[in-house]
C-alpha cells in the first residue's frame, strides 16, 4: 500500500516541504534510507544522515532548519514531534495488517469459559481455564496458559508462551509479550527456627487498560487484595514486579528493573535499566530515576535522581567528575596531614 506525502501530512496534520505527490510504501532508518521509504529525524545527532539519505520522505520537527542543501529527491514533512508522528504512522500500518481469528486445533477451552463471538483468536496448544472471560478481538497465541477466573478486556493480545495465573484481571488494548508471567506467587515466607514457612499469596494482579508488558517480565500476585498496574504503563523485557506493588498511570520502565514488595510508584515516572527499589517505599509522580540506581527510601514528586544509593542527578554529575581524582586527593590529604603533624610537633 502506497501513501503520498500529502496524505501522510493530512494524517499527521503536518506541513509538506517538497514534492507533495511523492509516494512511499515502507519505513527506513535515516542512515539506511531507500527510495520509496519514509524515515524520520528526532535526535539532532543523526542530522548528518539527512543530507545524504535516499529516503523519499522524512519526518522532521517543526523547528528543524537545514544547515546545508538537502537531496533533491527528499520531501520533508514538518510535525510537532517527529518520533511521536512516526509512532502514529507505524501504528496505523500495523493495525491495517490482517490478524488471525478463530480457534485452532489442539487448544483447550473449558466449557465454562465465556468467549466473545467477535474475532477472538485462540492458538494451538493454548489452555483456557474455568470461568475465563475473553472480550472482543482478543488474541491468545499458541502455548499460552490462561488460568481459572481470568478476565481479559477487548483488543488485548497475549503472545506465545505467556502465563496468566488464576483470578487475574487484564484490561482492554493490552499487549503481553512472550514468556511473561502474570500472577505468580509473591516471595513471601515466615522464618520458623532455621526453616521458612510459605505465606500463601491469596490476592491477584490487576492490569488496567492500554498496558504493555515485555517478554519474560514477571508480576507477582498480592498476598491479599491486588498488585496493580495502572492504565498506560509500559514495561520493558525482564522486569520483576513483586507482590502488592502499585504502579501509577503512564509510568515507563526499562529492562531489568526490580521492584520490591508493597512499593508504590506514582504517575508519569521513568525508570532506567536495572533500577532497584527496596520494599514498602513510595515514589511520587513525575520522578525520573537513572539506570542502575538503588532506591532505599521515599522519593518526592518531580525529582530526577541517579546512583546507588541514589542522589539528585545534578549532584551525581558533579560527584562523578571527582570520583577519578579521589586516589590523588587521598594522597594529598595524607601529605598535608603529615605536614600539619610536623608543624604541631615544632
Amino acid at each position: 500500500m502506497e501513501f503520498s506525502a500529502q496524505q501522510i501530512a493530512g494524517i499527521l496534520q503536518g506541513k509538506v516541504e517538497g514534492n507533495a505527490q511523492v509516494l512511499v510504501s515502507n519505513f527506513s532508518k535515516i542512515e539506511e534510507g531507500k527510495p520509496g521509504t519514509l524515515t524520520f529525524l528526532a535526535n539532532p545527532k543523526y542530522s548528518q544522515y539527512l543530507y545524504a539519505t535516499k529516503a523519499s520522505i522524512a519526518l522532521v520537527n517543526d523547528n528543524f532548519v537545514p544547515e546545508k542543501e538537502l537531496p533533491a529527491t527528499l520531501t520533508l514533512i514538518h510535525v510537532p514531534d517527529a518520533y511521536a508522528a512516526l509512532a502514529t504512522l507505524m501504528d496505523l500500518v500495523s493495525r491495517a495488517k490482517p490478524r488471525k481469528t478463530g480457534i485452532e486445533a489442539m487448544s483447550y477451552i473449558s466449557s465454562s469459559a465465556v468467549l466473545s463471538k467477535e474475532d477472538v483468536y485462540i492458538g494451538a496448544f493454548a489452555y483456557i481455564g474455568d470461568n475465563v472471560c475473553l472480550g472482543k478481538n482478543v488474541a491468545i497465541y499458541p502455548q499460552t496458559y490462561i488460568g481459572d477466573n481470568v478476565a481479559i478486556g477487548d483488543d488485548t493480545i497475549i503472545y506465545a508462551g505467556a502465563k496468566i495465573y488464576s483470578d487475574c484481571r487484564i484490561g482492554a488494548r493490552c499487549i503481553i509479550h512472550a514468556g511473561a508471567v502474570i500472577g505468580s506467587d509473591g516471595f513471601g515466607f515466615a522464618k520458623e527456627g532455621e526453616a521458612y514457612k510459605k505465606i500463601p499469596q491469596m490476592g491477584n494482579v490487576v492490569i488496567e487498560d492500554d498496558v504493555e508488558i515485555g517478554a519474560n517480565t514477571t508480576i507477582d500476585r498480592a498476598v491479599m487484595e491486588s498488585t496493580i498496574i495502572r492504565k498506560g504503563v509500559k514495561l520493558d523485557n525482564l522486569i520483576q514486579i513483586a507482590h502488592n506493588v502499585e504502579i501509577g498511570e503512564n509510568t515507563g520502565m526499562a529492562a531489568q528493573v526490580g521492584i520490591s514488595g508493597s512499593t508504590k510508584i506514582g504517575k508519569n515516572c521513568l525508570l532506567g535499566g536495572q533500577v532497584g527499589l527496596s520494599g514498602h517505599i513510595k515514589i511520587g509522580d513525575n520522578v525520573s530515576i537513572g539506570a542502575q540506581s538503588g532506591i532505599m527510601g521515599n522519593i518526592e514528586s518531580g525529582r530526577k535522581i541517579i546512583g546507588s544509593p541514589a542522589i539528585e542527578i545534578k549532584n551525581f554529575l558533579r560527584s562523578s567528575v571527582i570520583f577519578p581524582k579521589l586516589p590523588d586527593m587521598y594522597k594529598t590529604i595524607n601529605q598535608l596531614q603529615k605536614e600539619i603533624d610536623i608543624l604541631k610537633a615544632k
